[in-house]
């Protein structure tokens, strides 16, 4: 049965969820759909040795940027790290591990980690440094190189909707990663604008409710971040 749990609530879930070392995957492109208020819950509760799975680490102090400002990551995988350049100065201290994946290959790994498949070959990087020491494989006259789906212990994934069920909706640009996101982690929180009584309509289900373990209700949250508001209008 999934929770729904107020915003007040929201330490306490994430909290328990994410223990030192956990694997967490955050939907988002920059701050758009990213749960900023499940992000800020994870930098409250003082977990390290995170690996974060995302698109890029936030902005520098933002989103997921404060939780690597706090020494609390260790691994980041993702695509758009110019965002924050805090990103590459940790990484030449040797503060953070980072791989980079193209965007297509980033999220073509998440979905097949929701799908079961562990592993998939693709185009993308051959010939490349991210080729580098990497199974390539030869098909129909090109070639291949061999990447590994992802998983996380934990998913934080932002929706527009929710009904009473689990059942989650969303809303423009600001879906981005989060579907795919939901189906590739052991445990799911979702942070959402408004949970409904009624059981929403099937046809417009994006994330059906046996994906999701916990619901939390988003405090308001401002627009008007660079490149489009927080909730992808």
């Amino acid at each position: 049965m999934v929770r729904c749990i107020p915003s007040d609530q929201a330490f306490e879930a994430v909290h328990d969820a994410v223990c030192d070392g956990a694997t967490v995957m955050v939907g988002g492109f920059g701050l758009v759909g990213q749960p900023l208020g499940l992000v800020a819950a994870l930098g409250r509760s003082g977990r390290t040795g995170l690996t974060i799975i995302s698109n890029n680490i936030g902005e520098p102090g933002r989103g997921l940027g404060a939780l690597l400002r706090a020494g609390q990551l260790k691994r980041a995988v993702g695509s758009f790290f110019t965002s924050n350049p805090e990103v590459a100065q940790a990484y030449e201290r040797d503060e953070l591990e980072v791989t980079l994946l193209p965007q297509g290959t980033l999220s073509e790994a998440i979905r097949c980690g929701g799908a079961g498949i562990p592993a998939f070959y693709t185009p993308a990087g051959v010939g490349t440094l991210l080729a580098e020491g990497r199974p390539v494989a030869h098909f129909d006259g090109r070639d291949y190189l061999l990447e590994r789906a992802l998983r996380a212990d934990v998913a934080l994934v932002r929706a527009h909707r929710a009904d009473r069920h689990g059942n989650l909706t969303y809303r423009k640009t600001a879906r981005n990663f989060n579907p795919l996101m939901a189906s590739a982690a052991t445990h799911v929180i979702a942070e959402v604008d408004e949970i409904v009584d009624e059981f929403a309509d099937p046809d417009v289900i994006v994330t059906p409710h046996l994906y999701v373990d916990e619901v939390v209700l988003a405090e308001r949250m401002p627009t008007g971040t660079e490149g489009g508001s927080i909730d992808g209008r």
